[in-house]
């Protein structure tokens, strides 16, 4: 049995959500106030916000001492903000909740009564989601794209929210990849898991932070990190190109000797090596996302940098005056803790 007695680190990444940061603070408090146990936490990282999000964050953090506050020195992207958080929380679990209330924070006591029950991750699986049609039908598509080309095997429909036991972050937080795909490292890491079915809320306000753009390239990092497929595909494609090359050899040399016919076929020939040239270079794109992960992976920089920290946790420490951190994305500069624990109160 798990014991009973358990403190939460409640992880919150936020960039330019000045406008959810009140309602965000009031229902994870309320929250948090009727969960027996402690003490708990709520862990802020602000990811290089513009707005007045920070200068909330520090005024809640100053009246409220279960509040920390991680402030990155630019936008690092919500997985590199996500791990700071990790990095920053002392509790016997962590829960994982998005700052625009999409992932409800009431959904919180579910989760640890699962945890309680013996496991160590519990996933939200959101069975219903407010999006308009087309995104939900591009989350539908990805997630059992992922499904069947993953290495491991990955929950449908399953985000970052959830619930983690100390164990299962510790394990995260030693693995240095800077392409992050988080939800499927927690899949990876194994031990009990099991999900929950989660109704996704509209954002309470604001605009999401999330373009087509940086949802294709969260794409990629999950099928590039968890798969091996696309190098195979293009093994196969060049193993099937040759043989039907092969057989059209046959072929024509059966109609000149047999048949005293010539194969024609000029604009065919044309279309086969503009189609061959595109299916090559959109291999070697393949094979070049690859070589470029592994490159980043070399270059061996911090997944983060942080600015400062804020919170009465931080109070008996000189944050400024510790050096930067090393490749392991860890800052050297986080307060002293428990081992494994950067930081604690």
């Amino acid at each position: 049995m798990v014991e009973t007695h358990i403190s939460l680190s409640v992880l919150v990444p936020v960039h330019n959500e000045e406008s959810v940061i009140p309602e965000s603070l009031r229902r994870v408090r309320s929250v948090l106030d009727g969960i027996p146990g402690g003490p708990h936490e709520i862990v802020f990282v602000d990811d290089g916000s513009s707005d007045r999000t920070l200068e909330l964050l520090e005024e809640a953090a100053a009246l409220d001492p279960r509040i920390k506050v991680i402030a990155l020195s630019r936008n690092f992207g919500h997985q590199a903000a996500l791990t700071a958080a990790m990095d920053f929380s002392s509790g016997d679990a962590v829960i994982v909740i998005d700052g625009d209330l999409q992932d409800p924070p009431e959904i919180i006591p579910r989760l640890v009564e699962r945890f309680r029950a013996g496991y160590d991750v519990v996933y939200a699986e959101r069975k219903e989601r407010k999006e308009v049609w087309w995104l939900r039908l591009c989350f539908f598509l990805f997630y059992r794209l992922m499904s069947k080309l993953s290495d491991i095997r990955l929950p449908l429909d399953a985000g970052d929210c959830g619930l983690m036991s100390r164990r299962v972050v510790e394990q995260l937080r030693g693995m240095k990849e800077h392409h992050r795909y988080l939800r499927g490292m927690r899949s990876w890491v194994g031990f009990r898991q099991t999900g929950i079915a989660v109704r996704r809320s509209e954002r309470h306000s604001g605009k999401s932070k999330y373009s087509a753009l940086r949802r294709l390239k969260f794409a990629a990092d999950g099928i590039f990190a968890f798969s091996t497929v696309p190098i195979r595909a293009a093994s196969i494609l060049g193993a099937c190109t040759v043989a039907v090359s092969v057989l059209y050899a046959f072929f024509t040399i059966y109609a000149k000797i047999f048949l005293h016919q010539t194969v024609q076929g000029f604009a065919a020939l044309i279309v086969v090596m503009t189609f061959l040239s595109g299916v090559l270079l959109f291999f070697l794109g393949i094979i070049g996302e690859y070589v470029g992960r592994v490159y980043e992976e070399l270059k061996a920089r911090p997944l983060y940098v942080v600015d400062r920290c804020v919170g009465h946790a931080f109070t008996e420490h000189h944050w400024s005056e510790r050096p930067s951190a090393p490749s392991t994305g860890l800052p050297l500069a986080a307060p002293a803790g428990r081992r494994g624990h950067p930081a604690e109160d």
